[in-house]
């Protein structure tokens, strides 16, 4: 949700030749970070079905689920340019951006317990902040790998991950709100864990592999135009087998009907429902047949897969159109260099209520102001205000492992 150092790892050590093409990148990157944000909002206040045809809205087909991979994915991105970009740190500094990144994971995570005290009982919005705090933390045995060995752990995850929230998913104790503040980790904090890790609307052992693809995609030279042409190709071709797969397993060979078979308390509509607007709350257990299917937020391996995919085509088109059009980006990219700040007030306007009568109207005083705010911001200050706080403590953090190195 926020990057997490300087634009490209090996700049500091790249020639004056190098540099605008630095700076395309930053603009692609948080052009797609911002494009997230506006997915999530949209996903938040605007209706999910017409309720003229009972069929799901363009902007819910586009965003649900895919919105928050998106994000996930970035933050892996943001993880590896912090961390050496294509020539990973290694020794004390790994260690820095470690214990960086430790700091990090502990702040978003106060942050979003503090934000979720104000939220009501059926919110409005599943806060993810929480959540992220952490992904962050599980990254951390991940920080140093290779591009092979992130992507062969992501693809493992992909299958492992699924399998344990089928599995454990009906015999963890059940959440009792969707998004945990202070009190719950204090007075339930088995059943806080089990939620973030494995029960929640995003759970960590399933969102590692969104977190995992994209460190391993931030090892890569993502300033060179093939690399950005090849993430949008392979995306696509990912997240159109994705698809293709889950509807050959749940169509010609019969995964509906085992569903259905499995589910006497669904009928067909039912199950459609869960293919087009997600598992409410969570994706039934009775068969492993549901792994098949690929809906929002169903976490399931081709769910997974296709997340992966979706991110990086979006991620690959915006770093391509910011070498041609990078002023036309600006607001996106203005607005994906501070996606805390913007998140956390978007999130805390939403928890209010006032959207529910006018959403258009309100998706568009949520989206216009968060712009204006952080084109006008970006241009005077630079970094978003919880970027800025977030930022120093952790470079805090950093550097005092590098100067224990120093006194050692």
């Amino acid at each position: 949700m926020l990057h997490t150092h300087h634009p490209v790892g090996e700049a500091r050590s790249a020639d004056r030749s190098a540099a605008p093409r630095a700076r395309r990148r930053l603009v692609g990157i948080d052009a797609a970070r911002g494009l997230a944000l506006l997915g999530l909002v949209s996903v938040h206040i605007l209706p999910s079905w017409d309720p003229e045809t009972f069929e799901a809205t363009v902007q819910w087909t586009l965003f649900s689920g895919r919105a928050a991979a998106l994000f996930a994915l970035l933050a892996g991105v943001g993880l590896a340019l912090g961390s050496g970009g294509t020539r990973v740190h290694e020794g004390r500094r790994m260690t820095a951006d470690r214990a960086g990144l430790l700091v990090r994971a502990v702040l978003i995570t106060v942050l979003g317990l503090l934000i979720n005290q104000f939220s009501p009982a059926d919110p409005p919005a599943y806060d993810i902040l929480v959540y992220y705090g952490v992904f962050f933390l599980l990254a951390l045995p991940f920080l140093h790998l290779s591009v092979r060995a992130l992507l062969a752990w992501a693809a493992g995850l992909a299958v492992l991950g699924p399998v344990l929230v089928h599995a454990l998913g009906p015999v963890l104790p059940p959440f009792g709100v969707h998004n945990p503040g202070v009190a719950e980790l204090l007075t339930e904090p088995g059943t806080t864990l089990a939620q973030l890790l494995v029960t929640g609307s995003y759970p960590g052992v399933t969102y590692l592999v969104y977190l995992l693809a994209g460190l391993a995609i931030g090892r890569l030279d993502l300033s060179a135009a093939r690399t950005q042409a090849g993430l949008a190709i392979g995306g696509a071709g990912l997240a159109a087998a994705s698809s293709l797969t889950s509807w050959l397993l749940l169509h010609p060979l019969g995964g509906i009907d085992r569903l259905l078979a499995a589910s006497p308390f669904l009928g067909r509509e039912d199950v459609r429902e869960i293919l087009v607007f997600g598992p409410d709350p969570v994706l039934p257990s009775a068969t492993w047949w549901w792994l098949a299917v690929t809906g929002p937020h169903t976490n399931t391996p081709l769910a997974l897969l296709s997340g992966v995919g979706t991110g990086a085509l979006v991620l690959g088109l915006c770093l391509l159109l910011a070498r041609r059009a990078e002023r036309a980006l600006l607001p996106l990219a203005a607005a994906g260099s501070m996606t805390l700040t913007l998140y956390s007030a978007h999130l805390l306007a939403l928890f209010l209520e006032l959207h529910e009568e006018q959403p258009v109207l309100w998706f568009l005083v949520h989206v216009l102001v968060g712009a204006g705010f952080a084109v006008l911001w970006h241009r005077t200050r630079g970094q978003g205000p919880l970027e800025r706080v977030v930022g120093r403590a952790a470079r805090a953090g950093r550097d005092r492992v590098l100067r224990d190195r120093l006194n050692s």
